[in-house]
């Protein structure tokens, strides 16, 4: 028995590196049923690239922010399996593969994501030659099979059952918008209550994480940052407790960081996003959407 497979990648602002990503999944033992790219503009993606993919492939048009073109993507096939990659996530040359394995031999997981190897978010992001050297010290069939659940799923790396998708209407929300902070969460939740949300050892991965055109102002994302977990919340998709977290783990390290900030990050600016959303949050008035009319 096979499944049909689609990997789709939403992209912003980053032609070439999506380019990249695109020329490593020629790696794939086993090839997608199909590619689907959806840039948030014409110019944000180079076409060329998918010539000569060994799968069919193609661009998929969607309005501006992460959780629309996730949901043009979703859209716009009829898969088993929908994988989501970000345009910077280099898989495990097994990685598909792997993934047809775990939904066909789990028919109760609805989301699965996998092993970050290296996470450049965490840091000023990882270039993609080094990306693929640790994805070489990782080899194929090497990884123990360890599968255990997780309260959501990556955004980077996120492997989704399409029949309850479908079946309860579950898409990414898109009042969520831009960048789309915690919409991974939101979209996972909304699935666990059809089945089981894991994490899977043998689905790897480098997330490079890149530091460059396409991601949201730093005043944006820390407006983010305190007003979707809040909002995600009251909807009932995040724990309340999970979302104080949230909030207070990224405030203090903005607070903490803003005197010497890291070059790649923009410490300050997240900082007055946090407290422009906290102040909003005391005036009833926070709402995801308010992130469209910042600078």
């Amino acid at each position: 028995m096979c499944l049909k497979i689609a990997v789709a990648i939403a992209t912003a602002g980053r032609p070439k590196i999506s380019a990249d990503t695109v020329g490593h999944l020629r790696r794939q033992l086993r090839q997608p049923d199909e590619l689907l790219i959806c840039p948030a503009r014409s110019g944000d993606f180079d076409a060329a690239c998918l010539q000569d993919f060994p799968a069919p492939a193609r661009i998929v048009s969607g309005p501006v922010g992460s959780s629309a073109q996730r949901n043009a993507l979703l859209d716009a096939t009829d898969a088993d399996i929908v994988v989501f990659f970000d345009d910077d996530f280099l898989p495990a040359d097994d990685y598909l593969a792997e993934a047809e394995r775990l939904f066909l031999c789990h028919p109760g997981i609805v989301v699965a994501t996998g092993k970050v190897l290296a996470d450049g978010i965490l840091g000023p992001g990882i270039e993609f030659d080094e990306g693929a050297r640790l994805l070489a010290q990782s080899p194929p069939g090497t990884e123990p099979g360890r599968i255990s659940p997780t309260y959501n799923g990556y955004g980077c790396n996120m492997a989704v059952r399409m029949a309850p998708a479908h079946a309860h209407r579950i898409r990414f929300d898109e009042r969520l918008p831009l960048y789309a902070w915690l919409e991974d969460v939101d979209f996972s939740r909304q699935l666990a209550l059809h089945g089981d949300v894991v994490c899977a050892t043998r689905l790897r991965g480098v997330h490079l994480g890149t530091k460059r055109a396409g991601r949201t102002s730093g005043r944006r994302l820390g407006y983010s940052q305190v007003a979707n977990p809040l909002y995600l919340a009251r909807k009932g998709t995040m724990a309340w407790g999970k979302a104080l977290a949230h909030v207070g783990r990224n405030l203090l390290a903005n607070v903490l960081r803003s005197p010497v900030p890291e070059p790649w990050v923009d410490r300050r600016g997240r900082l007055a996003g946090n407290a422009m959303a906290l102040l909003d949050t005391l005036k009833g008035s926070a709402v995801p959407e308010r992130v469209l009319h910042l600078p």
